[in-house]
């Protein structure tokens, strides 16, 4: 079932939003993350949650970052969504309850793929606040995150279903490779800082 969400509507002063062919793409995206990150303390656990379906080539943008970030076997965050185990409209209120229940009071992040005008396919957004998944394709789920990153990965308006089988499979690849990298990076940063500031505080 697919769970493609709606591109944010802009301008908005709390989103990013950023081509994938801009050299400081990865920068720019790190820079926001870790302005969100500063807003929170240094023990808060981070969850992400990758939301999506391989079974559709344009909402695998989420267990596509999902399974990249799973590749680090990193502390630094819980990771809820990958290709093998999906986050999808099934399971999504469940995985929901499941992290409340695990994790105390934490800092989710919501990943997927969205639609939005055709000037900007290609492009990742950073946006505070949760996000919608299914908006897109007029499905009523419960919003997920503090913060979420979407990729969009084709154009809406006009059989959703069909634009999300019709998605080029490079374009995802190379949205997720996007994310997840830059994602990893400011959590790598963050936790660096947390450090620092914990040592001196000794």
């Amino acid at each position: 079932m697919n769970l493609f969400s709606k591109a944010t509507p802009l301008p908005e002063p709390s989103c990013l939003k950023v081509s994938h062919e801009d050299p400081d793409i990865y920068s720019a995206i790190t820079h926001r993350l870790l302005f969100h990150f500063s807003r929170t303390r240094p023990d808060t656990p981070i969850v992400i949650v990758c939301v999506g379906t391989d079974r559709s080539t344009g909402d695998a943008l989420g267990p596509l970052v999902g399974t990249a970030l799973a590749r680090f076997h990193s502390h630094l965050f819980h990771l809820y969504g990958t290709l093998d185990e999906p986050v999808h409209a099934v399971n999504l209120e469940e995985t929901l309850r499941l992290i409340q229940d695990k994790h105390r009071n934490p800092f989710i992040i919501g990943i997927d793929a969205c639609l939005g005008h055709s000037a900007s396919v290609g492009s990742i957004q950073v946006v505070e606040g949760p996000l919608r998944p299914g908006a897109g394709v007029n499905k009523q789920l419960p919003p997920v995150g503090d913060i979420h990153l979407t990729g969009i990965v084709n154009v809406g308006g006009f059989m959703e279903y069909f634009v999300l089988q019709n998605t080029r499979l490079s374009l995802v690849m190379r949205l997720s490779d996007i994310i997840a990298a830059s994602l990893y990076s400011a959590l790598k940063q963050w936790n660096l800082h947390a450090n620092s500031a914990a040592t001196r505080e000794q």
